[in-house]
């Protein structure tokens, strides 16, 4: 398999972690998708021992350049023009979320995928789902351990620290559900097994430290379309001092028990009483997304639910910025 890189924006590390997993894949071509390259280039090498072309417009490269699969982690506002590229070209895409910034750009992604050669697969970068606490937790759902599940509670906490310029503007940055809140979200989704059928929220900027327009404080509520409840609490009042930078944890509440993921550790309270699951290691976003391709196999994140996901969010930040006080 072919790759070529656009952007490092954010969690291109997935790509980077996984790529002396995965022998077959070779990297062709690199642009920094707006940023410099150069940097980006430099940090592959440490990772990455073949050669590699590098082109300062992402365009340019989709276009002279023949590879299977294309990252996309460049400035959050251009992911769903550059995803629109990718698919134009029949590729697969592994795209930092959201994967657009607006639901119309979200419609020209799934118009570009409906349009692309069958089996063309995109997906969003939601990490978490192979982490291993996470993914005991979804394994043990799933084996009933406890029975039908009835709501979900989510929680993410990052360190706020100083964002960089891009952060600080709506247009640039998307909003803080959307950016922190789609893992968030994305474990309802997942965890529900059914998509959304309502979803509101609230948010506010109060207090967020110079940060212009990104939302310190953002909560939501929804409900899937097979009646489960779900609830996420998103926010940037981690403090400096604590011992990670994010804080994530969620809640799975069912008919004959509860599951909590928390710290890193997996608990399942049952009628069998309390117990820690035992823990995986990580089977790697981009390794799962790689080798689903590569064996014909769904993978842990279809792209239905990439689109349903970035939906989802995108509609719980418009109804928050509908519910802002004056």
């Amino acid at each position: 398999m072919k790759i070529a890189l656009i952007g490092h924006r954010g969690h291109w590390g997935y790509v980077l972690k996984d790529l002396a997993r995965l022998p077959e894949v070779e990297v062709v071509a690199v642009s920094g998708g707006g940023d410099p390259t150069e940097p980006m280039a430099e940090a592959l090498r440490k990772h990455y021992s073949g050669s590699f072309a590098l082109y300062e417009d992402y365009k340019q490269m989709l276009a002279e350049v023949e590879c299977d699969l294309v990252m996309v982690d460049g400035p959050f506002h251009q992911h769903a023009e550059m995803c629109v590229e990718c698919l134009k070209y029949n590729r697969h895409v592994f795209c930092e979320k959201p994967i657009a910034l607006t639901l119309e750009d979200l419609e020209k992604i799934e118009t570009a995928y409906d349009n692309a050669a069958p089996g063309t697969r995109i997906s969003s970068m939601v990490g978490l789902r192979t982490e291993p606490a996470f993914h005991a937790a979804y394994r043990a759902v799933s084996s009933g351990a406890i029975g039908k599940v009835q709501m979900v509670n989510a929680r993410k906490s990052y360190k706020l620290g100083q964002r960089r310029d891009f952060f600080k503007k709506r247009e640039t940055y998307g909003g803080t559900i959307p950016w922190v809140g789609s893992h968030a979200l994305d474990w309802i989704l997942w965890f529900s097994g059914s998509r959304f059928e309502t979803v509101s929220a609230f948010h506010t900027d109060a207090e967020n430290r110079d940060h212009g327009d990104l939302e310190m404080t953002c909560a939501v509520m929804c409900r899937m379309e097979n009646g489960i409840i779900g609830t996420a609490s998103i926010d940037y009042w981690r403090p400096q001092t604590a011992p990670t930078h994010g804080d994530d944890q969620v809640r799975v509440a069912g008919t004959d028990g509860v599951i909590e993921v928390a710290h890193g550790k997996c608990t399942l309270i049952n009628a069998a009483g309390v117990r820690e699951i035992e823990l995986a290691p990580d089977r790697g976003i981009f390794y799962d997304f790689v080798r689903g391709i590569l064996d014909g196999t769904p993978g842990i994140v279809s792209s239905e639910e990439t689109f349903e996901l970035t939906r989802a969010c995108l509609a719980a930040r418009d109804d928050a910025d509908a519910n802002r006080a004056e």
